[in-house]
């Protein structure tokens, strides 16, 4: 009987072992293909970068483009005020155009998690995409600045895959393995911005050898891109928040929506329930770092295609060229750096990349030369690689299964509403102050989130909330 019954415990143990690995190999076939569908859906986002100037400049030579035209003449009285140059009302205008795009980001996204928490993440994702694609298919007839506008609005009301991408991360991936998953996305962000930029150069160059809109060509593959994502994530991804793990209501906040949407609430992660208060704490600390640094990055960060073409005269090949350079050095940081950072040296790493960001921003201020610009840009794309997806690996540590979706929306809206100040508020700088000042000035208060970032490794409470 014993060798009977030590032959079924076994068998049972083979059975487990199998199903357990078959279940790990259903997850990892899961976060591939959030990796495949976040890089499409960058290709698609990332076309425009390299096009900003030239899309302004556009507008701006169509003398019947009333809105933009408008616009201008509404800050005159200001241009003659600080002297500046009208070259720089285009990048007002886009820092404008950024910051809307951010605030809508930065109203949706806590609400989008919430709604995955309970209605799971594919069919919300989903619609985040379609909606995606609706704004691409208005840039497609954007003869007019007011359609670009209209497109803009759609896009920042849609744009929540991220948020939804490292909710499916935290899903997924054990604490142990999660940054991993985290610099997975951040691979998918290196990929998006090498390929991305040098499509969008490309086409907009056939469609000015073709006398045509330039923008109609990057617009339509953005639209394609969007389509296939949409696709496979309909075919090919598998829900991976388990019904039993989904909260019952949307986390108090379609019920509370002002929770939502209320700064204070944000920054106090208020929607967040049953939660240790040292936690709590440690979570609004990690919050009001990363909304400190991306407020100063976004804003030198969404200038940065303005300075270059204005200063080195880049044409949308040369920008392209650029962020593939930034771009392969974000892939090579993640790839063989980030994803290797063991639980708990997130923060030191954090904290290198914090610092780093310091004198690249001060580097391209000043530089006045190609060798200085790309010195800057390198110190630039090690940042990028390693900050945001650090801080975001400690938030995801936080909170039960069932409001991770919850912590992490209101994270991501937190960049958000940093997103939706920063751009601005530099646009302002750089136009009344000169791009060198406004970039010193920048990288000088990047010193604020770095000190705090320093700070955290003592606060930051021992336990948090494990996987349920």
């Amino acid at each position: 009987m014993d060798a009977v019954k030590d032959s079924s415990d076994l068998m049972s143990a083979k059975l487990s072992t199998s199903s357990k690995n078959e279940k790990e190999e259903k997850l990892s076939f899961s976060m591939y293909i959030i990796f495949l569908v976040l890089i499409i859906d960058l290709l698609g986002f990332t076309v425009i970068l390299p096009l900003m100037p030239s899309i302004f400049e556009y507008y701006d030579a169509n003398e019947k483009d009333h809105l933009y035209h408008w616009m201008e003449s509404k800050v005159q009285y200001f241009q003659t005020l600080f002297g500046s140059p009208v070259a720089f009302n285009k990048v007002l205008f886009s820092g404008f155009i950024g910051s809307v795009f951010s605030a809508l980001q930065f109203l949706v996204a806590p609400i989008f998690g919430s709604l995955s928490d309970v209605y799971g993440r594919k069919t919300v994702l989903i619609l985040s995409m379609i909606g995606i694609g609706v704004s691409h298919a208005v840039w497609c007839i954007a003869d007019y600045f007011y359609l670009f506008v209209i497109a803009r609005i759609i896009g920042g009301l849609s744009r929540a895959n991220i948020s939804l991408s490292t909710a499916i991360v935290t899903d997924l991936c054990s604490e142990q393995k999660r940054s991993k998953g985290m610099a997975l996305i951040g691979i998918a962000f290196g990929i998006g911005f090498i390929v991305g930029p040098i499509i969008g150069a490309v086409f907009a160059s056939r469609a000015v050898k073709l006398s045509q809109n330039f923008y109609v060509l990057p617009a339509i593959f953005a639209l394609s891109m969007t389509a296939i994502d949409i696709v496979i994530l309909v075919l090919f991804f598998k829900e991976s928040l388990p019904e039993d793990k989904r909260a019952s209501s949307v986390g108090q906040g379609l019920s509370e929506a002002y929770q939502f949407i209320s700064p204070l609430s944000l920054f106090s992660f208020n929607p967040v329930r049953n939660i240790k208060s040292e936690e709590k704490q440690a979570l609004k600390k990690i919050g009001l770092i990363y909304f400190l640094f991306l407020f100063i990055y976004s804003g030198l960060e969404y200038s940065l295609s303005f300075l270059t073409h204005m200063r080195f005269n880049f044409t949308s090949m040369q920008q392209g060229k650029m962020y593939l350079f930034s771009g392969l050095i974000m892939i090579f940081v993640q790839g063989g750096y980030v994803r290797r950072i063991p639980p708990g040296k997130e923060i030191k790493s954090a904290a290198i990349g914090a610092l780093l960001i310091i004198p690249a921003f001060i580097l391209i201020g000043i530089s006045n030369s190609i060798g200085i610009l790309y010195a800057g840009l390198a110190l630039y794309a090690y940042a990028s690689a390693t900050v945001v997806p650090c801080l975001t690996t400690i938030a995801s540590k936080f909170g039960s299964t069932s409001q991770k979706g919850t912590v992490l929306g209101i994270f991501r809206s937190l960049g958000s509403l940093a997103r939706a100040f920063g751009p601005l508020v530099f646009a302002v700088a750089y136009w009344s102050l000169t791009p060198t000042i406004s970039y010193c000035i920048g990288g000088m208060l990047l010193i604020i989130p770095l000190l705090l970032i320093l700070s955290l490794s003592k606060e930051l409470p021992k336990l948090v909330v494990k996987e349920d």
